[in-house]
């Protein structure tokens, strides 16, 4: 004997195999997807503000079009142990596709985790959900020797 039922017709009904609870959809079903918006080979040198594809003009971006990515995610692998600091930093665009202001917005810095031979991966933003149209991702060792950092970034829906 079931202990729960439901009204079928005019009679009521215990929830069975048979005759299952029935559930209405309300709303869309959504699925969170992904899409791979990066993959990139960086040799981490002591240069200030490179990013992953090498550059130091602070104006450019590593990642663009991104404005629909609730999150980042960045995937590395690094064949060094030298001490690395990463930043993250973000903006949004205007309608014409330039930046509303001017510069960056900081999202996260700090020190690379891991030592050589390690994989690692960062969330970006950390804490909220991101949706900034533009990233600029930069690496630079602080001690130690150059080293090779593969990155794969994927957008999450």
């Amino acid at each position: 004997m079931s202990l729960i039922g439901w009204l079928k017709g005019n009679r009521l009904v215990d929830v069975t195999a048979q005759d299952p609870l029935p559930v209405q959809q309300q709303g869309a079903i959504t699925t969170r997807t992904a899409d791979t918006l990066l993959v990139v080979t960086t040799t981490v040198t002591d240069t200030t503000n490179r990013d992953l594809r090498g550059s130091t003009d602070i104006e450019t971006r590593t990642l663009f079009n991104c404005g629909q990515y609730r999150r980042i995610v960045w995937f590395y692998f690094r064949t060094g142990d030298a001490t690395t600091t990463y930043r993250v930093l973000a903006r949004v665009i205007d309608e014409n596709g330039m930046p509303m202001g001017t510069g960056w917005q900081q999202l996260v810095s700090g020190t690379l985790p891991g030592g050589a031979n390690t994989w690692g991966r960062i969330d970006i933003p950390i804490d909220i959900e991101g949706f900034y149209d533009q990233y600029r991702i930069e690496v630079w060792r602080t001690s130690g020797e150059d080293y090779i950092l593969r990155s794969k970034l994927i957008g999450v829906l």
